[in-house]
């Protein structure tokens, strides 16, 4: 609330200004002028000018009076606002760190209803339910296009590929048997290689690959070596090598 003849106000609206520009619409700034709209100001209890108000889901939750530096207005907002995007991505990092994937997956949901644009926050979730094995839903947030985040998409999707066969620990033992008989089985080795990456561990899937080229390079038109190019797209981004 503001009027043309009141120096403080002319102070402050400059710096909310600034503030609202920075903030990108995280908040919306209400200028009213009390002379031309008196009826306004009366109903907020208005006694003095400036005075800020929030309005905050229909209700006032704060108020200041007077024109104060910028430095205490932009704490005042602060205090108001909730996490933005970027906060909830770092507490949602450290939550993934900690193995609590559940807490961190509903962090980036929450920040992804705000910002649903956001590609960071679409990979960041999609890593999140790798870890949970949701798969069906990683599909779904790589689906579409990424600009920005396009190398991160390619690599997301490259693991997705890997994982699609379900791993069967009888048929890891199986293969296991069948190269222990026949070293030279590069077709076993594969499949186990394909087996040992669907479960995510990339190490072992590329050791298995690895062997196959050492062995015989020319296998299967370079399968050994596609097969390791392969993995090494799936571990361009974030997947672990352990």
């Amino acid at each position: 609330f503001w009027a043309p003849w009141c120096a403080p106000c002319r102070a402050l609206k400059p710096v909310l200004e600034k503030l609202a520009a920075e903030y990108g619409g995280r908040f919306l700034l209400a200028r009213v002028n009390s002379d031309e709209f008196p009826q306004i100001a009366q109903h907020f209890g208005v006694r003095s000018i400036p005075t800020v108000k929030v309005i905050k889901e229909g209700r006032l939750a704060d108020e200041f009076n007077g024109a104060l530096p910028e430095g205490e207005v932009r704490a005042f907002i602060e205090r108001l606002l909730p996490p933005s995007a970027a906060s909830e991505r770092e507490q949602a990092a450290l939550l993934s760190a900690e193995g609590r994937f559940e807490e961190a997956l509903a962090l980036l949901l929450h920040a992804l209803q705000a910002n649903p644009g956001d590609e960071a926050l679409r990979l960041d979730s999609a890593e999140i339910l790798f870890e949970l094995g949701r798969l069906d839903e990683v599909a779904q947030l790589l689906d579409g296009e990424f600009e920005q985040e396009n190398d991160r998409a390619r690599t997301l999707r490259a693991r997705l590929d890997l994982a699609a066969a379900p791993v069967d620990p009888d048929q890891l033992g199986q293969l296991q048997a069948k190269i222990a008989a026949d070293p030279d089985d590069h077709a076993a080795r594969l499949e186990l290689s394909a087996a040992q990456a669907a479960g995510g561990d990339y190490r072992a899937a590329l050791e298995s690959a690895l062997e196959v080229v050492r062995r015989d390079r020319n296998f299967g038109e370079d399968a050994g070596r596609k097969a390791m190019l392969r993995l090494f797209e799936a571990l361009g981004g974030n997947a672990r090598y352990d």
